[in-house]
Parts: C-alpha cells; sequence; structure tokens
C-alpha cells in the first residue's frame, strides 16, 4: 500500500517546460514585446523576469545562525535621557531584545530630536535598570560617537561589567558622518581619531564591533540598492585599512567591523540586498588573504518610505521590510514605529514596532530556517546581479582613491543625485505608487497621537578639558577619564576645524511632494471650513464615466481635493447646476473616448462659461488636442502624466 506521505499530486500531469510556458505567454501578449511588457527594471537597471528557474546547487550564505531569532532592537530616541529610559525598559519587558541608542545629529536622527546624552549622569538615568550583560547595544551617535562610547566605557568599568561579556557595537563611523554633514576636519585626523577609540575600546576588553559602516545615509538620501551597497563596502574597505596601519592584524580589524543597511517594503530586493553584503564583504576578505567569516549585520526599516499621510500603511511596509530583512540574514533589526515621520512616536506606535518583530518570530516561526532564500532562482539572481553592480562601483571609488575620496570628489553625490531624481520622477507619474498617498489617499483619516516633548538644549557653559593627540588610545582613555570625573560633553568638545566642504547626502522621503501638496490643502480647508473641490463633470451612464471618474478622483484626491463621483446627470443643464452648487472652481471632465468625440468640447465651453476657473479632461486628448484647448480645457489627467505637476497646476487655480 503507496503511503499517504509518498503521494505526488503532479505525478499525472506532464512536466511543463520553459519553452511551453513562453508559448503561452506570446500567445496573450498577441505581439507585445515580451522585455517591455514584463521584465521590470531595478533603479540599477537590473532586470527583474517574470520566471526563475531553481538553483539546484546553492548553499546557504553564512549568517545568521538557524535557528536563532534575530535581535528586536527598539529606538532610545527620546531627548530626555529619563523619558528614554521609561520607553527603553517597557520595551525590554515586553519583547523586545536589545536597544539602539540614536542621539541627536546622528544618521537616524531624522527628524532632528534625537537624545541628548551630555554627561554620565545622562547615560545613567538612559540605562538605569538596563542589563547591559543580557542585551545588545547600538550606538548611533554620527559625529559624538567617540564620546557615546567613552561615556559607556567609563558606566561599564564603575559598575564593575566585564567589556567582554557584553556586545555593543559602538557606531564609530566618521565616515558616514561626513556623507550626512557635508564636512569633515580632513580624513588623516579623522583616521586618526577613529582608530585611537577603537583601539581605546580594545585595551579595555570590549568584544562586539567599535566601527560600523552604515549604507543607510545613501538610501535617506535616495540612492540605488547597490550604491548603498558600495558605499557601505568601500567604507568598511576603508576602515580595515586604517585599523591595519594602526597596528591591528587584518583578522582583528575585520572583526571590529559592523555593517548597517536600510530595508524598504521591497521584500525581494532587501532580501538580495542583505545576502548581497555578505558575500561582498567575503570576497574582500579572501582578497586580504583570510577565510571568510561571519558579517554582524544590522538592518532598519527605511526612513524614506515613510509617510505622514495615511501613516497606518507604514504598518505593512515595515512588516514587510522586517520580513525580508529576517529572512535575509539580518542579526539585528530595528523597526521604525508607523508614527515617526510625524513626530516622536508614543508608547502604541512603539508597541506595534515591536510586537511586528515579534510575531515574525514567535508566530511566523522566520528565524527557524538559515537563508530560506537559498536556491530561489529569482533572489540567487538578484544577489549575484547586485553583487556584480555594486563590486563595479566599490571598485570605482577605489580608484578615485577609496570612498572618502569619492565623497570629497562628489562623484557619489551626483550619482546618488541621478537615482533619487529618477525615483521621484517615477513617484510624480505613480510608476512607483505609494499606497495611501499617490493611491487610494484618505482625505479623510486623523492625524494620529505623536509625542511633543519640551527640547532639551545641550550643556555649553563649560570651561575646557584639554585631550592629547589621537594616538594608541590615549585621546580616548583621557575622555573616559574625564566623564569619569563628571565632565560635560561640550567640555571635551572643540570648534570645528573642517577643511572639505561638499554636497551633503541629506534624507528625503518619498512621499514629500504630495504631503506638500496635502498639507497646503488641509491649511485651506482648516481656514474655510470646506475642503477645496474638483467637480467631476461625469458625461453618459455609470460604465461610460466611472473608470476615469475614479481614475479622476484617487489623483486629484492624492493632492489634497475633495472629488466625489456624482450620479449620471440626465442632460447637459443637469451637469452645469451641479456644477454652480458645488461652488467648485475646477472641474474635470470624465466618460469614455465615444462620448469625448461629441460632448467633450460643448461641456468644457459650458463649464467655463459657468465659472470654471479650470477644466480638465481625464484621458488623452488624442486628435482632439488643440480643439479641447480652444474649448477650455487646461490639461489632462492620464496614467504616465506627471501628477505632481497636475497637482501643483490645479492648487494655483484655487488663488490661495
Amino acid at each position: 500500500m503507496t503511503s499517504p506521505m509518498s503521494l505526488s499530486l503532479a505525478a499525472e500531469f506532464p512536466r511543463a517546460t520553459e519553452a511551453q510556458w513562453r508559448a503561452a505567454v506570446d500567445a496573450v501578449l498577441k505581439g507585445k514585446p515580451f522585455d517591455k511588457t514584463l521584465v521590470g527594471r531595478t533603479a540599477d537597471g537590473i532586470a527583474i523576469q517574470p520566471l526563475y528557474p531553481r538553483v539546484a546547487d546553492a548553499a546557504p550564505l553564512a549568517g545568521r545562525a538557524g535557528g536563532a531569532p534575530w535581535t528586536i532592537v527598539q529606538r532610545a530616541d527620546q531627548p530626555d535621557p529619563r523619558d528614554a529610559n521609561v520607553q527603553a525598559l517597557d520595551d525590554l519587558t515586553n519583547g523586545a531584545s536589545g536597544l539602539a541608542i540614536v542621539t541627536r545629529g546622528a544618521i537616524g536622527d531624522h527628524r532632528g530630536d534625537g537624545l541628548v546624552l551630555d554627561s554620565l549622569a545622562d547615560l545613567d538615568q538612559l540605562l538605569d535598570g538596563v542589563m547591559l550583560d543580557l542585551i545588545p547595544l547600538r550606538v548611533d551617535a554620527g559625529t559624538s560617537a567617540g564620546h557615546v562610547a567613552a561615556l559607556l566605557a567609563a558606566k561599564v568599568a564603575r559598575d564593575k561589567l566585564d567589556p567582554a561579556s557584553l556586545t555593543m557595537a559602538f557606531g564609530i563611523d566618521p565616515i558616514g558622518a561626513f556623507a550626512r554633514r557635508g564636512t569633515l576636519e580632513n580624513w588623516n585626523g579623522a583616521a586618526a581619531k577613529a582608530a585611537d577609540m577603537v583601539l581605546g575600546l580594545r585595551k579595555r576588553g570590549f568584544a562586539g564591533t567599535q566601527v560600523i559602516a552604515d549604507g543607510r545615509v545613501i538610501h535617506d538620501a535616495g540612492g540605488s540598492e547597490a550604491q548603498e551597497l558600495a558605499f557601505a563596502l568601500g567604507a568598511a574597505v576603508q576602515y580595515l585599512r586604517v585599523l591595519e596601519q594602526a597596528g591591528l592584524s587584518l583578522d582583528e580589524a575585520r572583526r571590529a567591523i559592523a555593517v548597517l543597511v536600510a530595508a524598504d517594503a521591497d521584500q525581494f530586493l532587501t532580501s538580495a540586498k542583505l545576502r548581497a553584503i555578505r558575500q561582498l564583504w567575503a570576497r574582500v576578505e579572501t582578497a586580504c588573504g583570510l577565510s571568510p567569516s561571519r558579517l554582524e549585520l544590522h538592518a532598519e526599516t527605511a526612513w524614506r518610505m515613510t509617510t505622514k499621510v495615511d501613516p497606518a500603511v507604514n504598518w505593512l511596509r515595515t512588516t514587510m521590510a522586517c520580513f525580508a530583512a529576517g529572512i535575509g540574514g539580518a542579526d539585528h533589526v530595528t523597526v521604525q514605529p508607523w508614527t515617526a515621520a510625524i513626530g516622536l512616536p508614543d508608547a502604541f506606535a512603539r508597541r506595534i514596532a515591536r510586537n511586528t518583530q515579534l510575531i515574525l518570530i514567535e508566530e511566523s516561526n522566520l528565524h527557524r530556517v538559515a537563508d530560506p532564500a537559498a536556491g530561489s532562482g529569482g533572489v540567487e539572481a538578484l544577489t549575484s546581479e547586485l553583487c556584480e553592480a555594486a563590486w563595479a562601483l566599490f571598485q570605482d571609488s577605489e580608484r578615485a582613491g577609496g570612498v572618502v575620496a569619492a565623497l570629497s570628489g562628489g562623484t557619489i553625490q551626483v550619482a546618488v543625485a541621478k537615482a533619487r531624481l529618477a525615483r521621484q520622477a517615477a513617484i510624480a507619474k505613480r510608476r512607483e505608487p505609494l499606497t495611501g498617498t499617490s493611491e487610494f489617499p484618505n482625505i479623510h483619516e486623523l492625524t494620529p497621537e505623536v509625542l511633543h516633548p519640551v527640547p532639551r538644549l545641550a550643556n555649553r557653559q563649560v570651561a575646557p578639558v584639554e585631550l592629547p593627540e589621537a594616538a594608541k588610545g590615549e585621546r580616548f582613555e583621557a575622555t573616559v577619564a574625564a566623564f569619569d570625573a563628571g565632565a560635560f560633553r561640550a567640555a571635551l568638545s572643540r570648534p570645528k576645524t573642517d577643511t572639505i566642504f561638499v554636497d551633503p547626502l541629506a534624507p528625503i522621503r518619498l512621499a514629500e511632494p504630495f504631503e506638500a501638496l496635502r498639507a497646503a490643502l488641509d491649511a485651506v480647508t482648516a481656514k474655510t471650513g470646506k475642503r477645496p473641490q474638483v467637480f467631476l463633470a461625469v458625461l453618459g451612464p455609470v460604465a461610460a464615466f466611472t473608470p476615469r471618474a475614479t481614475f479622476a478622483r484617487n489623483l486629484f484626491e492624492a493632492g489634497g481635493f475633495e472629488a466625489p463621483i456624482p450620479e449620471a446627470f440626465a442632460d447637459g443643464a443637469g451637469l452645469l447646476a451641479a456644477f454652480k452648487a458645488s461652488g467648485a472652481r475646477i472641474a474635470c471632465i470624465c466618460s469614455s473616448d465615444e462620448l469625448y468625440a461629441t460632448n467633450a468640447i460643448p461641456t468644457a465651453e459650458a463649464l467655463t462659461t459657468a465659472g470654471a476657473a479650470q477644466t480638465w479632461l481625464a484621458g488623452r486628448p488624442g486628435e482632439q488636442e488643440d480643439a479641447l484647448k480652444s474649448a477650455g480645457v487646461g490639461g489632462f489627467v492620464f496614467a504616465g502624466c506627471d501628477v505632481i505637476d497636475c497637482l501643483n497646476a490645479a492648487k494655483a487655480a484655487l488663488g490661495e
């Protein structure tokens, strides 16, 4: 008797071939080009095929151990350390397993209201009740990373903790800080200080990683996946050189380096990106004569994908990003709360951020399999092609003298700007839709609550403390001693003596152009008590006008207008009466091409006579364009038009 477990449900069906599939597809396409119709492209030009074969000989990448969950990291970014401590303890008590200290001015401080750590007393308040020997800790402090590292070293020594037992990523990253700020004293000086910090921490016995190559600065600024990978790899290699020159062996130096990348809602690209950085780093290790070892990999959900309008959609975005980072092999994942773009997240938003991860781990068991994407034709292909594209960009920066030289020369900024402008153009034309923002907007949504803390200023009225030059950890030790004696951070800071000034890689959010329009019309609504309206002049029966009326409503409401779809009008007189009763200054004619041929021109003339300051037509004008414009049609809305331009023109017609 055949065991039920051995049954093959497909045994009675012949195995399909790719040629048969392609023949069936071509029959459906009816002459349309396969590559343009079914093959997508990433921002780096990598083709995304509709079908991939399984990669039979693929092996899992060496990453997070199979069966081991990633660390659920929560951000400690409240300006006041006391408030941040309350949040951190609540997070750790309710499922978080790690913390990220995000100070003001850090790469992760997108709103400019991050944590202010002035002294050892502040750090004590922040970490009161936090068991540092039980959780991983990551520091995101920008140019203040050395000071925060010294504060942590002073606290660990005073609390008599064993540094070797702690899991800390100190986040020293002068290259990322340079890219974000756009200024640098000079690379030799910055490198010497970074090496001094690393040597000082290692002399104190700290395990974990001391420097981090942070790709978020590229992603935040609108860069592509390959650009982010190339930047992170270039920064890591530059740090490898710095630490080797400081006296560490290559094996010691590589173990001091971690990588941090952004995870966005493109599941396959994000997973492939995380897998790619491990392969790229292994290639560098091999080139250095080292056997590849496991890279410490951090991921944080992307800032640029978050939205202020319809922010609940951010739950879906961050869930997908976290899913992709988890199966992509991240060791530590930070989920940005869903209200992060609006303001400082409250307890509920933080709860959703950590519960997103808890559900994926505890209920979905995503962590049980090491590298579950191994062998997937699509993900393997994306991983491989991202590696090739990123390696080529990395080599370009190496030929320029390294990533710092490439930043100083502006080549990285120019490339990122090109990628950003291309993406923004695609979003403006809704070829890359933003759900809840450019597509399916909800103009009647309620804005969720966020926290409004009192701004906390750093202490500036202190006498300076003299520090030795950066060398083999002496400057770091002096900084630790000063903090231990009660010094404020300002006493250890010096006026900037930067000599390199370049265009900074400032963070953006992709939804900002739509949000600016929404905010302007929300202000008009608040002032007048009535939301600006676009009157949809529908022609003919419901079946004729519904597709384009729905399209037009979606488009105009994405800019903050109200554009209700009316019932079918009995005649032109009824349409004009409804337009006058609406009080709208803007109208949009919506119907089928057949009805446009006979009714669009007289309808446009009638609307202009009735007082329409601006009239649109939903659809492409075709041969009637000149006649329609002469009749009063000022613009056309259709799939592929620049929606931002259309909405700005409509806003201008309000005269506000």
